[in-house]
């Protein structure tokens, strides 16, 4: 952590000047469209992409080098990429990540935890972090998600990654807040912390280009969203999660504060570091500035797989240069994180936050 709190004034040049040029902290890759969820706040599954090989990955990954402290694996769904640990074990050795997040919908009951053993296994300098997707409790979240079974599958994986007991895995549960569960939020929360997650997360439904969401109407009202974190914020300062999830917490407790202000005022409301610190790669090898708008500045097989050379490119100048101007917003959690992390404010508070925390 301290180094990434020593690069901050780099990125900050970065942002201002364009220099130093810097390469992503941040970084999302997506390794497949698929997936076995039909959810109402997501329609990824219709995307269709030539997959990169492990190899075109393994490519990727030593063209950017050590350096990122943060990796999110996503999809689609991540466990049904048959290679996905191998995938992941490239980038640890190539990239050398610090927290290597892992979101899945549960489904593979008996798939996931094997394969998280030997991603924690052997990526043992590194925190992995599995969050367990669950919106709502028993056939509500079979609804939501668009499959029978759902909630009782993701909670028999649920408890066959918490037996795995090793010191760098970290099993959270993740709640996306949409229009179809905003006012149950109190409900589902009482219900989940009691399975003693390491960190309970929500975010909120996004219309997004990548998700094939745009006009979809599941986002919840500024108001409607207000009321359901006001109440997961009374319970995140006296609930316990263990070490990891207090630090989550901490920041978590800021970026709550920092969407219900996006939702309402409808603006950047700190300075966005997507195409700065933070980027996604698609299954097909575009590089996104940021996935909510999902606009390619390149792809990674058009330019023998150089990372630099597209993240330095002309066109991702230009996306750059939108971002800062502030053309868009987002609540985002991903970004949202590493942008808390360059703004003062939002780390001395997040910060206090943390020292508060019982």
């Amino acid at each position: 952590m301290l180094e990434v709190v020593s690069k901050i004034p780099s990125y900050y040049l970065f942002r201002l000047t364009g220099r130093p040029r810097q390469l992503p902290m941040n970084l999302t890759l997506s390794v497949s469209y698929k997936c076995n969820s039909r959810c109402k706040t997501c329609n990824i599954h219709q995307r269709k992409a030539d997959e990169l090989s492990l190899d075109e990955w393994r490519r990727i990954f030593k063209s950017l080098g050590h350096g990122v402290f943060w990796v999110t694996m996503s999809g689609g769904e991540p466990f049904l990429r048959q290679d996905l640990s191998e995938i992941v074990r490239s980038a640890y050795d190539e990239c050398g990540p610090s927290i290597i997040n892992i979101p899945t919908n549960g489904l593979l009951a008996e798939r996931i935890p094997k394969v998280v053993v030997d991603i924690a296994d052997y990526c043992r300098q590194a925190q992995i972090v599995i969050n367990v997707s669950i919106d709502d409790i028993g056939e509500k979240h079979d609804s939501i998600r668009g499959v029978p079974g759902n909630y009782d599958r993701a909670l028999a994986t649920f408890t066959a990654l918490k037996k795995i007991g090793l010191p760098n895995l970290s099993i959270g549960i993740h709640t996306v807040i949409s229009r179809f569960n905003v006012d149950r939020i109190p409900a589902v929360y009482n219900a989940l912390s009691g399975l003693l997650p390491d960190s309970y997360i929500t975010e909120i439904a996004e219309e997004r280009e990548e998700l094939c969401t745009i006009d979809s109407g599941i986002t919840p009202s500024a108001g409607e969203y207000s009321r359901a974190v006001d109440y997961l914020l009374s319970h995140l300062k006296k609930d316990h999660f263990g070490k990891v999830g207090r630090i989550t917490r901490a920041f978590r407790i800021e970026y709550y504060r920092m969407v219900k202000r996006i939702l309402a005022e409808r603006r950047q409301i700190i300075p966005c570091y997507a195409g700065f610190a933070s980027a996604q790669i698609s299954p097909d090898g575009d590089l996104w500035m940021c996935c909510v708008k999902a606009q390619s500045v390149g792809n990674l097989r058009n330019y023998d797989f150089d990372f630099k050379k597209v993240w330095f490119s002309e066109e991702a100048g230009l996306e750059r240069r939108k971002i800062k101007k502030g053309e868009c917003f987002c609540p985002l959690a991903n970004a949202s994180y590493t942008n808390m992390l360059h703004n003062p404010r939002s780390l001395c508070r997040a910060s206090l936050n943390f020292l508060r925390l019982s």
